[in-house]
């Protein structure tokens, strides 16, 4: 059997501690590839201009080559177990990287974010925003599952409360009215009616005050709160190694704006995203709760996912497209 498959077919006990053997100097070469990743997607794509649709291809390629690489660098280092829980952590955690593109397009169009540059920097902020709380959502679950063995069922509980939600409704709903931030910051702050580039700060008749593009990033901040809270619980079900799960979560969200740039003019053709989500988060929930009756091997958990994801792919793809609300 090759070494692949072999590794798959160890019966994982629901994501079981590794201990991996992880030093201050691992983590902190993590963050300086991180950096650098971001460091690049920054300089070198779609840097002041519309990004083709071959170039967003090709990126979103690129940094998908990367992270199965650095799943490979991991399995050689830690071996097939620590390799296959990143792999599984790194395809859920690219699965629902999705919703948040969708919900960035909505919140992107709502404001009328002008032209793609400023449109990109908005993104590359938000997915560097992203990292940081899942760096500390991470470490906080962590804590709490080493502490509390019920953590592990009010994770479950959550999720199956949220693929319940995303069940219910066909469409990402985001309505940045209503957001509480938002509304505090417009009682505080004056904020003009036009954008001045890519400035979060402009002066109108010599006085300072906010460009729409400060409540765009109020608005991506918290929302970027709430994608946490789902995906980290659901990823402490398929790893509770820290190290892993910030890894799985740093390369599903790297590249995410060249996929943002390549998804968002087939929005309409996703039908059955929000459904395939709310499976692969009802399993995953299930998996939780059962941890104490039955541990469900990893390469379970890469089937559904990927099964799921491949599955809602083709229905999507057969189905008529989403109608558009009229203006």
């Amino acid at each position: 059997m090759p070494p692949f498959l072999d590794g798959l077919s160890i019966i994982a006990a629901s994501a079981p501690r590794l201990d991996l053997d992880v030093s201050a100097a691992m983590w902190a070469g993590l963050g300086l590839l991180v950096i650098a990743m971001l460091a690049i997607d920054l300089v070198f794509f779609a840097r002041g201009h519309a990004p083709p649709l071959r170039e967003s291809i090709a990126w979103s390629v690129v940094w998908i080559v990367v992270a199965v690489a650095a799943g490979g660098a991991l399995w050689a280092w830690q071996g097939g177990e620590a390799g296959t829980q990143y792999l599984a952590g790194y395809l859920l955690e690219r699965s629902l990287s999705l919703d948040n593109i969708f919900v960035f397009a909505v919140i992107l169009a709502y404001f009328a974010v002008p032209g793609e540059r400023v449109q990109g920097k908005v993104l590359a902020w938000g997915i560097m925003l992203a990292l940081f709380l899942r760096l500390i959502f991470i470490m906080l679950g962590a804590a709490l599952l080493d502490t509390f063995h019920v953590t592990f069922y009010a994770f479950g509980a959550l999720l199956l409360y949220t693929a319940w939600k995303l069940a219910r409704h066909d469409d990402v709903e985001v309505d940045p009215e209503h957001n509480p931030l938002l509304k505090q910051l417009r009682k505080r702050v004056t904020i003009t009616d036009e954008y001045d580039g890519d400035k979060l700060f402009t002066k109108v008749n010599g006085k300072r005050v906010a460009t729409p593009l400060l409540a765009v990033f109020i608005v991506i901040a918290s929302t970027d709160i709430i994608f946490a809270v789902d995906s980290i619980p659901a990823i402490f079900a398929v790893t509770q190694e820290p190290f892993i799960v910030f890894a799985a979560n740093a390369f599903a969200l790297i590249g995410l704006r060249a996929l943002y740039f390549l998804l968002v003019g087939l929005m309409d053709r996703f039908v059955y995203l929000t459904q395939g989500l709310s499976v692969i988060l009802a399993f995953i929930g299930v998996k939780m709760l059962l941890i104490d009756i039955w541990h469900v091997p990893i390469w379970l958990s890469l089937a559904v996912i990927a099964g799921t994801l491949a599955l809602t792919a083709v229905l999507s793809l057969r189905a008529e497209p989403k109608a558009k609300t009229p203006a």
